[in-house]
């Protein structure tokens, strides 16, 4: 196996070893709203997010990278 996919195997398994221990209910405060769920789903979620708005991030800020080298 290449070292890649072992990384992303282990990786894999400590989110669902963090997943499987973490079931209890949490309660969630936006502001003005409360929203009470279940840890295995706002781990995930919040991950999406993240993954998400990095992934924004990157493809605004390449753009003007690739400007400023063509200048």
């Amino acid at each position: 196996m290449k070292p890649k996919t072992i990384v992303i195997l282990v990786l894999i398994g400590f989110f669902l070893i963090i997943l499987i221990q973490n079931t209890q209910v949490v309660t969630l405060r936006l502001l003005i709203w409360k929203v009470g769920m279940s840890q295995i789903i706002l781990v995930p979620l919040t991950m999406l997010i993240g993954f998400i708005l990095g992934y924004i991030v990157a493809k605004v800020t390449s753009g003007t990278h690739k400007k400023k080298e063509a200048e």
